[in-house]
């Protein structure tokens, strides 16, 4: 262990029986698909715009399912529109900037779902601009923890041609601390992909974290979490009150789906 990396917790990625029942999103996906052919048991959306950002390695095309869902249920939902989520690149990084404050323009303060990696992006956007984000709400998302405590590090390496993942230590327990908006961090015991430790906000007044069951590739197909969104998306933001330790956040254990 480095220097830098001991001063993180010491969290493992979650273990290979974890990994190999990530295969179960195969099943996750189209049961989702029935799921919610029928939303009346959900509440219904005040039509607030929602951008919902992809994990590393999908794109718009694979948060659809959820996007329609979230549609029917009355938001104005889009993607966001940077084709597949391969890292954050200085040029993604300024057309996503731009894409929010253009929504933003046209429809008011916007919700951000982020998966995975997408759920860091949705972070940092809400950090950089908070007058445009009304809430973030993050899926699996490794934003706690150690940065290392996942097994997608060696899809990282090859969508990097090979070079080694930078640990920014630093820039990292920065962002662990939550944006100035509310942020809720949904998670699941049984991610084979991120540790769940690592996918829980810091304890603060604008923090929430929600345990749900499921894959974490199957997160953004997941009826739980669809049910999650639908109860707190319509809810006006809370007060903010900039004081990160304060013990305020919630952890809930929704009902699963039915099988």
């Amino acid at each position: 262990m480095n220097d830098q990396t001991s001063r993180l917790p010491a969290i493992d990625a979650p273990p290979l029986s974890l990994l190999l029942l990530e295969a179960r999103a195969l099943a996750e996906w189209p049961r989702f698909r029935l799921q919610t052919m029928s939303l009346h048991d959900l509440p219904r959306g005040d039509d607030h715009a929602v951008m919902i950002i992809p994990g590393f390695g999908a794109s718009d095309a694979t948060t659809r399912p959820l996007r329609r869902a979230l549609t029917r249920l009355g938001y104005t939902v889009c993607g966001w529109e940077q084709g597949r989520n391969l890292g954050m690149r200085p040029a993604v990084k300024n057309a996503l900037a731009l894409r929010l404050q253009k929504l933003h323009a046209r429809h008011g303060k916007i919700s951000l779902i982020g998966w995975s990696l997408g759920g860091v992006f949705a972070r940092e956007l809400a950090r950089h601009h908070p007058e445009s984000v009304r809430a973030v709400y993050s899926l699996g998302s490794p934003i706690n923890g150690r940065p290392d405590a996942n097994n997608m590090n060696v899809l990282f390496r090859i969508a990097n041609r090979g070079r080694p993942v930078a640990l920014d230590v630093d820039g990292f327990l920065r962002r662990r601390i939550a944006p100035p908006v509310p942020c809720i961090a949904i998670f699941s015991k049984r991610d084979g992909i991120v540790a769940w430790q690592c996918c829980m906000e810091e304890s603060a007044p604008n923090t929430e974290n929600i345990e749900v069951h499921g894959s974490h590739f199957g997160l953004v197909c997941n009826r739980e979490v669809l049910r999650v969104l639908a109860e707190r998306l319509p809810r006006l933001p809370p007060k903010i009150i900039s004081t990160p330790t304060a013990r305020a956040t919630r952890r809930k254990n929704p009902t699963p789906a039915p099988e």
